[in-house]
Order: C-alpha cells, then sequence, then structure tokens
C-alpha cells in the first residue's frame, strides 16, 4: 500500500530525471529480499541446473533434479516440464552454471537478469513514447515504475522481464528504422515467451508505413532464421512449442478457466481463443488509427485476459506498449487503476490466503495509508505555513 501511494505522488510531482533514481531506490532493497510473491525464481534455477546437468526440461520437472534448488519449487511444478524458451534457458543455464548450487546468489542473479530486462525496456520506452508524441516522464512512470512491475518482475524476479524489455527494444528499433534488428530482438522476446512473438506482426506493419519493400516476407524470413539459429545455439530442441500448456492450473482464475471448469469442458477455451480472434479482427479493422504499438497493447492485453492461464504480472505484456503509445488520458488511468488493483491480489508469499490473513493485510494497508498521510502532511506543512505567511 504504501508502494502503491508513493507511485501514485511519484506521478504527480515527481519529473523525469528523477525517475531512473527513484526506479534504484525502490529496487535496490528487493535485490536482496526473498523471493516474494511467487516462487517461480526457483523452478528458473532449477531448470538451469537441469540443462547444465544434460537433462531435457521439456520433458521432465525439477523432481528429477533434486537437491536444495529444486526442493524450493512448489509442489505443482516439480513435474511439469519448462515453457519457456530457448533464448531464457540459455540465459538459466549461464547463471546456475556459474553459481552452481548456491541459492541466494541464483536468486540475485535472476534478479539483475530482470533488472536489465527493466533497463531496455525504460530507455526504449522513451523512444516509443517520443515517436508517438506521449510524455517520456508519463510513460516511464506507468511502466516501469509501476508497483505491478517492482513487486513481480523484480521482487518475483519473473523472466517477463527480459521478455517485454526485448520486445520494447525491438519496437524501439524498428520505429527507428531498423527493421531487421527489430525482427532479431522480438524474436529473442518471443524465445522467452511466446507471446511477445505477437511483436512481429507490429515490427512488419511499421515497416510498411516506412515504405519498405516486403516488409512481411522479410520479417518472416528474419524470425524463421532467427529461431532456427538460436535453438540450435541452446541445444534444447523444441519442445517448448508441446509444454506451452504448462502454466495452465486447477486454481487458475482466468475467465475463460473459470469458464471451462464450470461448464466441464474445453468450451472455455475455444471461447477465450473466440474473444481472441475477435479483438484482434476488430484490431486490425481500426489499425490505420491505432497504429501498430497500440494495436500490439490491445491483442497483447486480449491474450492476458482471455487466455487459458493469468497472472498478475501477464498484464506487463500489454501494458507495456499501451504505455508507450497510448495519448488518451482516460486510458492511461484505467490502465494505472487496473494495475494498483491487481497489486493487491497476491499476498508477499504467493499462496491463497485466508480469512485471517486477508484482514491482517487489510489492517497492515490502513497502517500504511496512515503512515502516508503523515509523511506527507510533515512534507508540505512548511511550504503551506509559509504560503500562507
Amino acid at each position: 500500500m504504501l508502494l502503491l501511494l508513493a507511485w501514485w505522488w511519484v506521478g504527480r510531482v515527481a519529473a523525469q530525471d528523477s525517475h531512473w533514481r527513484t526506479l534504484a531506490l525502490w529496487a535496490a532493497p528487493l535485490l536482496l529480499a526473498p523471493p516474494m510473491f511467487s516462487r517461480d525464481v526457483y523452478s528458473y534455477l532449477a531448470q538451469g541446473l537441469m540443462i547444465d546437468s544434460g537433462m531435457d526440461v521439456y520433458r521432465h520437472g525439477p523432481a528429477v533434479l533434486g537437491g536444495v534448488v529444486a526442493d524450493q519449487v512448489p509442489d505443482i511444478w516439480q513435474h511439469t516440464p519448462s515453457p519457456y524458451g530457448p533464448v531464457f534457458l540459455l540465459v538459466a543455464q549461464g547463471v546456475a552454471g556459474l553459481l552452481s548450487a548456491h541459492l541466494l546468489l541464483g536468486i540475485v542473479a535472476m534478479r539483475l537478469v530482470a533488472i536489465a530486462g527493466i533497463v531496455m525496456l525504460a530507455v526504449s520506452l522513451r523512444i516509443l513514447a517520443r515517436s508517438a508524441g506521449v510524455s517520456e516522464s508519463g510513460a516511464t512512470w506507468l511502466a516501469v515504475l509501476n508497483p505491478l512491475v517492482l513487486i513481480h518482475l523484480v521482487a518475483g524476479a519473473h523472466n517477463d522481464a527480459l521478455m517485454v524489455g526485448l520486445l520494447a527494444a525491438g519496437l524501439a528499433a524498428a520505429v527507428r528504422q531498423r527493421p531487421i534488428l527489430g525482427t532479431l530482438l522480438v524474436v529473442a522476446a518471443g524465445l522467452v515467451k511466446w507471446p511477445a512473438a505477437l511483436g512481429l506482426v507490429a515490427v512488419a506493419a511499421i515497416w510498411t508505413t516506412q515504405g519498405g519493400r516486403w516488409p512481411w516476407a522479410k520479417v518472416t524470413v528474419t524470425a524463421v532464421a532467427a529461431t532456427v539459429t538460436i535453438t540450435a545455439v541452446a541445444g534444447t530442441g523444441y519442445g517448448w512449442i508441446s509444454a506451452l500448456a504448462t502454466p495452465i492450473t486447477t486454481e487458475n482464475w482466468s475467465l475463460t478457466g473459470l469458464l471451462g471448469h464450470w461448464t466441464g469442458g474445453l468450451l472455455g477455451r475455444w471461447a477465450g481463443l473466440l474473444a481472441m480472434v475477435v479483438v484482434a479482427g476488430v484490431v486490425w479493422t481500426y489499425r490505420a488509427r491505432l497504429g501498430p504499438v497500440y494495436c500490439l497493447g490491445i491483442v497483447l492485453t486480449a491474450v492476458v485476459v482471455f487466455g487459458p492461464a493469468i497472472r498478475p504480472w501477464y498484464v506487463v505484456w500489454g501494458l507495456v506498449p499501451l504505455a508507450a503509445v497510448a495519448v488518451d488520458p482516460k486510458v492511461r488511468r484505467g490502465l494505472a487503476a487496473f494495475c494498483a488493483a491487481l497489486v493487491l491480489v497476491v499476498l508477499p508469499d504467493g499462496f491463497a490466503a485466508d480469512a485471517e490473513r486477508v484482514l491482517l493485510a487489510v489492517v497492515g494497508a490502513l497502517i500504511g495509508i496512515a503512515a502516508f498521510l503523515v509523511v506527507r502532511v510533515a512534507v508540505t506543512l512548511p511550504e503551506t505555513v509559509r504560503a500562507a505567511r
């Protein structure tokens, strides 16, 4: 709650040149904290160790590895294969091979990877915002200083940070008339987590508006060649394609997941797929008015909302392009409010809360609000007194 209120306050009073300092001050304590809001980082480390030991992460779960790292992986993921692409697995293997089974150093290293992704995002976001006539400060506030980014991508060390960082860098390269570089960066993002591959459509569309020849064909050929090359270098194969259903769990609270549960079949998944197709069709119809980056943000948001699996940090996928190019203040306020609500959905240990813990969380939030108001009055009171004199 304190972070949410501070974020809101920074958005009202802070200048662009202070955002980097604010990001550093807010993120630094999270680097050394225990994994918060999720335990996925243990799965990342376990998968890296498995690859380093010659195991196939697309066939086996961390239970095969055993040891102190694998023991930290939640039971629900112990026997599930990795859904991640070869780019992220190369990163995880590098971290695991360098640090072996040292748990704390491994967590910090994965958070540093996330920080690298967020830095890429912050730099690229300014380029995209400038090209769209959007305030760079406002875009950075909404998509980088966002508490959803800090608590899930930094504290939770989720690989979505690397994914959105590469995606934003690819879009920025395309906007700056470097479409081949943009294609390669978006492919790399898609080989972290597949939804980022939708950015290839945006890159081709941007290239088209710049008067390029055969942009769709060139993007396709470059993307296929890059995917084959990166997969060959990684040596992990294409098993991640068949493992894309891994994030789906019986406890998932996505709209289509709930519909499928209530109907006792695949109706939810097909309804979600139909909804995504409808959204994509509408966006395609209005693509000239919206622009490629805005269209991508809407489609990625639809993938999250209507997909079979949803986590609060997935919203960042669509938030990034929308924050970069959405001019309408109502849209930006709606995105900020939605993110603020999602921040409060998950408690720090990442597990479902009972009534007692919810009550304690509410009490803690109220204490946070009171503390914030006291500090704010203490800061603004001298200025108010001087103005009255």
